[in-house]
């Protein structure tokens, strides 16, 4: 399997471990380090950056140790290891449950958490890629419906059979809460990149705004343009994150559409979302590749509280006019066609 990480890339070089003073005389820290699968990366300015990068590293493994498929002491393998019988989980659980389950409701299901047998089956989690049978999948979503998964309280009860997934919520979630340990610790200034979910506290300490690199999801080695962001988080999700060739000699995505368990293929070849909450990027980064170009525009036009770039198959830039302004292409896509997504359809 060709694996491909970040979907973003930062334009700024991240150092590890040890203090600094930036240009304007701040103090500068920053820390590297792996979790969920994933490399973090995380800088704060100020007096207490360093304190603070400390317990937003313990809080993000933290959060992991909960949430992990794999780990047998996770609230998560508890609950897929339940037989259908209630699990009592922790707060943090409850909420990501909680948003992700209200996300699959308003995406119609475009978002599933409740996908993680599927994504076994084609071997997304494992690295083991295979192209599962017709009737192997159909009996797989027999056990994928989110609405059937159940909490009160603290106690969720998912039926035998059913795994559940927090790999489309899980990291933008965590990057709304080390941003909130920052900012409670006094910082004004700080860049998240969790893995290509990137999240920054206000501008950077010149007063500036974060730009971030998009890449081309045509090229690996390429950018697409740049995206100039202050107090905000940014998700990227494309088939070209991770894939596999069949036997067939056709590629398969590992973004599967719940509707019929294979790979999406919707037209689009990359989704980013920009808003002021990580896990709300998160969720729609991943359920509006599914929907299509389309249907993504119609949920923009209903919900508003995000902005978006999408990237068709063809080549096609489609950007929402609330940040038309803040994103140019770089010198290489100067002649790609760019589509400005107004309020009234046909803008």
């Amino acid at each position: 399997m060709k694996k491909i990480v970040p979907a973003i890339c930062i334009l700024v070089l991240f150092l590890t471990g040890c203090a600094g003073v930036g240009k304007t005389g701040t103090k500068e820290f920053k820390t590297s380090f792996f979790a969920m699968d994933t490399y973090i990366s995380l800088t704060a300015y100020g007096e207490n950056g360093d304190t603070a990068l400390e317990d937003a590293q313990s809080k993000m493994e933290e959060l992991e140790a909960l949430w992990s498929t794999t780990d047998e002491n996770s609230e998560i393998y508890s609950l897929n290891s339940s037989g259908g019988e209630a699990v009592t989980v922790s707060n943090e659980t409850r909420d990501l449950l909680e948003f992700a389950l209200s996300m699959a409701d308003e995406t119609d299901g475009a978002l599933d958490p409740t996908i993680y047998s599927v994504l076994l089956a084609w071997g997304f989690t494992t690295g083991e890629n295979r192209i599962p049978e017709e009737n192997e999948l159909q009996a797989l979503l027999q056990d994928v419906g989110y609405e059937r998964v159940k909490i009160e309280g603290n106690e969720v009860t998912v039926p035998e059979g059913m795994k559940l997934d927090m790999g489309a919520v899980g990291k933008g979630y965590t990057g709304d809460v080390l941003t909130g340990i920052l900012k409670e610790a006094g910082v004004t200034s700080a860049l998240l990149d969790l893995g290509g979910n990137v999240q920054v506290i206000g501008t950077k300490p010149d007063g500036s705004r974060w730009r971030l690199g998009l890449r081309n999801p045509f090229d690996a080695e390429g950018y697409l343009g740049v995206l100039e962001i202050a107090d905000a988080a940014v998700v990227t999700s494309g088939s070209y994150e991770r894939y596999f060739i069949g036997d067939d000699g056709k590629r398969y995505g590992h973004i599967i559409d719940p509707a019929t368990g294979y790979p999406a293929e919707s037209g689009l070849a990359s989704v980013t979302i920009v808003a002021k909450e990580g896990k709300l990027c998160d969720a729609l980064s991943t359920s509006l590749f599914i929907m299509g170009r389309e249907k993504a525009e119609g949920y923009w036009r209903e919900h508003g509280d995000f902005e978006m770039i999408l990237i068709t198959d063809e080549g096609e830039l489609y950007i929402t006019e609330g940040i038309s302004d803040a994103f140019s292409l770089s010198g290489g896509f100067g002649n790609m066609e760019v589509h400005v997504v107004g309020k009234e359809k046909g803008e």
